[in-house]
């Protein structure tokens, strides 16, 4: 039996992706390629990796190597660490994950920095919500996470990410310097149950309030077009606000609450150089000592 790295490359990814076509494109290479790496490892195997009927997912040996697979990779990225520890080499591609708003708020222009100070390293986005990222970082699916209120540990803060009500410009209380939560109470209140509705919760809970939404919005964007359409209210968070069109304000709220946005790597294990790279880089950037 004959098994090799590029075969449990793309199985791994065809898994994680979710399909053979998002695994080629996290690869860079062509569909193809990744079919014929899967079907190789499931010729060496003597079985079926993969069910390929509606969205891909593993069989019952899949399940069973899925684990050895990972270890696998993970072993030959220790290889890649300790080179490049050894050669000072900052390369390589780091695998990032986040909520849709630090994704679509915070990451954006730190890549962009990021490309100027490591421009020998490849960064990509994966977006989930908090308990998507955080058991990605833990089972190798991403090599780092902007984490919400982590524990105490060794990260780099990028934020404190306060609170906001997010209004249209037209509303009553679009001109108020501070919006206290109990004046919404006569609005339609829209929330996100994959991102911050914990937190929202929290704030009704300090203004005495319980949170009633009229819709549970998954999807961001949709809940912005919502409150743009005049359908409710929502609050979000202070790094939404470069994703807001010119007819909507983010107004400070009362009572006041926040999250610490922290960029993490694996708890238990070593960051790879790379991450390390971008850890110390965003640090310098945002002028922590």
């Amino acid at each position: 039996m004959t098994v090799n790295f590029p075969q449990l490359r793309a199985f791994v990814a065809v898994v994680d992706a979710g399909g053979f076509g998002a695994a080629a494109d996290e690869l860079g290479v062509s569909q193809s390629a990744v079919s014929h790496a899967v079907a190789s490892l499931e010729r060496e195997l003597a079985g079926p990796l993969l069910v390929r009927a509606g969205r891909v997912r593993t069989t019952v040996l899949g399940e069973r190597v899925l684990p050895y697979a990972r270890g696998a990779l993970s072993a030959v990225r220790g290889v890649e660490e300790a080179a490049a520890d050894a050669t000072g080499a900052l390369r390589g591609t780091v695998r990032i994950a986040a909520t849709p708003t630090v994704c679509q708020g915070l990451l954006p222009g730190l890549t962009a920095h990021w490309r100027e100070s490591c421009p020998h390293v490849t960064v990509r986005v994966f977006e989930g919500d908090s308990a998507e990222i955080t058991g990605w970082l833990a089972n190798g699916t991403a090599d780092a996470a902007v984490l919400v209120d982590p524990p105490p540990g060794p990260g780099v803060r990028l934020a404190v990410d306060g609170y906001r009500a997010l209004l249209r410009r037209d509303h009553p209380l679009a001109a108020e310097p501070v919006v206290d939560v109990r004046d919404l109470a006569d609005d339609d209140f829209l929330v996100s149950p994959g991102g911050c509705e914990d937190r929202v919760r929290a704030l009704h809970d300090l203004a005495g309030l319980r949170l009633a939404p009229a819709h549970r919005v998954r999807d961001l964007a949709t809940l912005i077009s919502m409150v743009q359409a005049g359908m409710g209210v929502t609050v979000l968070s202070e790094v939404s606000r470069p994703l807001l069109p010119a007819d909507l304000v983010l107004l400070p709220v009362s009572p006041r609450v926040s999250r610490r946005l922290v960029l993490s790597g694996p708890g238990d294990g070593a960051w790879h150089p790379a991450v390390r790279a971008l850890a110390e880089s965003a640090r310098r950037h945002l002028g922590q000592s």
